[in-house]
């Protein structure tokens, strides 16, 4: 593998002290030597709405498309509420797919974190954001998996992921990440 890997990093949570931004930071520190990894925040994208994509689509909403049009590959990182992924993570989804034909995601190669307080490690919100990308045309990376329960206790408390098992499972991960980019790309 020679090619130097771009991934757009994406936490699929709002909040400041985010378990799912700590992962996504977490990974900046921990990518492999062909792998870069820009880490984006979904902060600004306003709500969905179909007469305002219409007219013209908000700036920040044509920004993220280019983001992720210029990368190799996607790298989401999701809390899971009520057993999906949250509103702010579907909302961009929503954007971005829009209008189809034109989307970024299509055959873009996807990989999917996940941290959570609970003792679920964003299964069913993982299993969600897979079936999301069936109708988007990503191609997710099934295994290995990043699903960490009572993630609370493994980052401390500036958000910097502690835990050395759970580091090494995601240098792992990144690896074969690069690796899958490598098998899937469409050329």
């Amino acid at each position: 593998m020679s090619k130097k890997y771009k991934i757009l990093g994406l936490a699929g949570s709002l909040r400041k002290d985010s378990l799912n931004k700590g992962l996504i930071q977490a990974a900046l520190e921990l990518a492999p030597e062909n792998m870069e990894i820009e880490d984006y925040t979904i902060n600004n994208i306003p709500l969905y709405d179909e007469d305002l994509r219409a007219s013209e689509s908000p700036k920040a909403v044509i920004e993220l498309k280019e983001k992720i049009r210029s990368s190799d590959g996607l790298l989401i990182a999701t809390p899971e509420y009520n057993y999906s992924i949250p509103g702010v993570l579907k909302n961009a989804i929503d954007w971005i797919s829009r209008p189809p034909a034109e989307s970024p995601l299509n055959n873009k190669p996807l990989a999917i974190m996940g941290a959570t307080g609970g003792i679920s490690g964003t299964i069913r919100a993982q299993l969600h954001l897979r079936q999301i990308a069936v109708f988007t045309n990503m191609i997710v990376m099934n295994k290995p998996e990043i699903l960490i329960p009572k993630a609370g206790d493994k980052f401390d408390k500036e958000g910097n992921l502690t835990d050395e098992s759970t580091r090494e499972h995601i240098k792992k991960f990144l690896i074969e990440y690069a690796k899958w980019i490598e098998r899937v790309s469409i050329k």
